[in-house]
């Protein structure tokens, strides 16, 4: 499914059209297991013989089935429930020195074959206007392997009589708890992916994602006033386990704090609270404060102004049609002092991280997915890179991290998890908040902008309290603060330690022309940043 094609399944959900349960037709999976793994061996040789036939010098192949389930409610309706399912194969191959891409969705030896001939004979035609030969890292033979999400519960196999149960239920713990209006929302991946390429390896991986969410508002009639606060859950590479729970993980403090399983429910009554304070709460005084940066809030930060900028191909311009470039030219890494942050600042990539979106085994190139630094005491050392792209910056490897998000799609360089190392002393949200005399404490994400070039940016947020002389005196509204990259990352002044690392993430990650989504996470720890401009959202200039 593509992101338009999910906005618009749930714009439907959310515009009010009410669909009961009772006596609605979702279509089923025509199974959940697919094609056997020797008959995908058997389709991929056929395309990459006829693809070395034709005249190439390397080809790959990659066999996909991407299952979807969306569930969609309101209050005690159901709005819609809705499964895809698309099946086909993507040939990519390099024939004089250029990249040819062609996709079919006839499964059969006959349809792959004339894919494979169609993508080298498009690499020809393409080699036209190749200026130089592309240049592959070397990558090892894997032979045939097989990487699957490892999870305790798989959430197609759970009736979704149960999950729309599930979800009323969280409705009701808001209504019960102040919402006016509330909306929640499951959403399901299954990506079956099998790749095989002329130098030997073949991958079978079945990847799983799930995202449950919600929406509380909150209305004052008497005032006209209102509030909208999103849930604080983070979409996950697991199976339905992470929403049976865990007390020792639900509220401390201010906010519903969660680890490797997610209490839906009990977030769902703590918001609808939060929201009625909110509705009450004090427009913020814009100027200068030092921000407490909660992990469900600072994720999307790091994506922004980390993830996107160390994108190779956007610093080399190969997005600035569509995405913009990147403010960390090729000229800051190669000097080797660029400070990117403070000196307590380690960003790193990773695709091992159990649990996150970007959790694989191997990349869409057979690549092995790896971890390595971007950020590495402040500095800027590394970006992300794939296997045309190492020789740029000097890398014998592909870091591991190209990706497509179907069959039909040619798979390209795509951000892997980044994050945020946590702090190497023991530091406790509490301790943190005791040394700041005039901040903020942000928690959730909000709205953002940003510019070209991932530098200039403004951040929202979900819920926002006020800081004074170290303790928490309340919540405030109306809050956006304003930073460039540099100086923000430099103004980092405390982490906090391992025991509160969280991840956040996106199931929607725009990129490309055509536009592709991908899924990624991004961890941190609660941070600080000192003298950061804030801006009051409500008051005009």
């Amino acid at each position: 499914m593509k992101r338009k094609d999910f906005l618009k399944i749930a714009g439907i959900g959310m515009g009010g059209m009410m669909i009961p349960l009772v006596g609605t037709r979702v279509e089923a999976f025509s199974s959940l297991t697919g094609m056997s793994v020797s008959d995908k061996k058997a389709l991929a040789d056929t395309a990459l013989n006829a693809a070395k036939m034709a005249g190439a010098s390397y080809a790959d192949i990659r066999i996909g089935r991407y299952l979807n389930q969306f569930i969609i409610t309101r209050e005690q309706q159901v709005q819609n429930a809705v499964n895809t399912e698309s099946f086909g194969v993507g040939v990519r191959v390099i024939a004089n020195g250029t990249w040819g891409f062609a996709s079919t969705n006839n499964v059969t030896n006959e349809g792959v074959a004339e894919a494979a001939q169609q993508a080298v004979m498009i690499a020809k035609a393409n080699g036209s206007i190749q200026s130089e030969p592309v240049q592959l890292a070397p990558v090892d033979s894997h032979g045939e392997v097989s990487w699957k999400t490892p999870i305790k519960k798989n959430a197609f196999e759970v009736p979704i009589s149960e999950k729309v149960d599930f979800l009323l239920e969280v409705n009701n713990a808001a209504m019960q708890n102040g919402a006016s209006f509330v909306g929640s929302n499951m959403f399901l991946v299954n990506e079956q992916k099998y790749f095989a390429s002329t130098e030997g390896s073949y991958i079978d991986q079945d990847v799983h994602r799930i995202w449950p969410t919600f929406n509380v508002s909150l209305v004052d009639r008497d005032s006209g006033t209102f509030e909208s606060i999103q849930s604080l859950s983070s979409p996950m590479g697991m199976g339905y386990e992470y929403l049976d729970g865990n007390e020792s993980e639900k509220a401390k403090g201010v906010v519903t704090r969660y680890g490797q399983s997610y209490d839906m429910i009990e977030d769902a009554a703590q918001l609808a609270e939060k929201g009625k304070e909110k509705l009450s709460a004090k427009s913020v005084e814009p100027g200068q404060y030092d921000l407490v940066l909660d992990p469900s809030h600072l994720w999307l930060t790091i994506h922004e102004n980390v993830g996107h900028p160390l994108e190779l191909d956007r610093v080399l311009g190969y997005e600035a049609n569509y995405a913009g470039t990147s403010f960390a030219t090729l000229d800051k890494w190669e000097s080797g002092d660029f400070e990117y942050g403070s000196d307590i600042v380690n960003l790193y990539a990773d695709k091992l991280q159990k649990g996150s979106l970007g959790h694989v085994g191997y990349d869409d190139e057979g690549v092995q997915t790896k971890k390595w630094d971007l950020v590495k005491d402040g500095i800027l050392v590394n970006y992300q890179a794939i296997r045309d792209q190492a020789h740029i910056i000097n890398e014998d490897e592909s870091h591991g991290c190209c990706y497509a998000d179907s069959w039909n799609s040619v798979q390209f360089q795509r951000m892997p998890n980044v994050s945020l190392a946590p702090g190497k002393d023991p530091l406790s949200v509490d301790d943190m908040i005791k040394d700041v005399e005039n901040g903020i404490y942000v928690v959730g994400d909000g709205s953002y902008s940003i510019d070209q070039q991932r530098y200039n940016f403004q951040f929202g947020g979900q819920l926002f309290y006020e800081i004074k002389n170290g303790e928490i005196t309340g919540m405030l509204r109306d809050v956006a603060y304003q930073s460039n990259t540099q100086e923000f990352w430099n103004s980092c002044s405390a982490i906090c330690d391992e025991s509160d690392f969280r991840l956040g993430g996106s199931f929607f990650d725009g990129k490309g022309q055509p536009g592709q989504s991908s899924a990624v996470s991004h961890g941190s720890s609660t941070t600080r940043f000192d003298g950061i401009n804030v801006i009051n959202t409500a008051r005009r200039i």
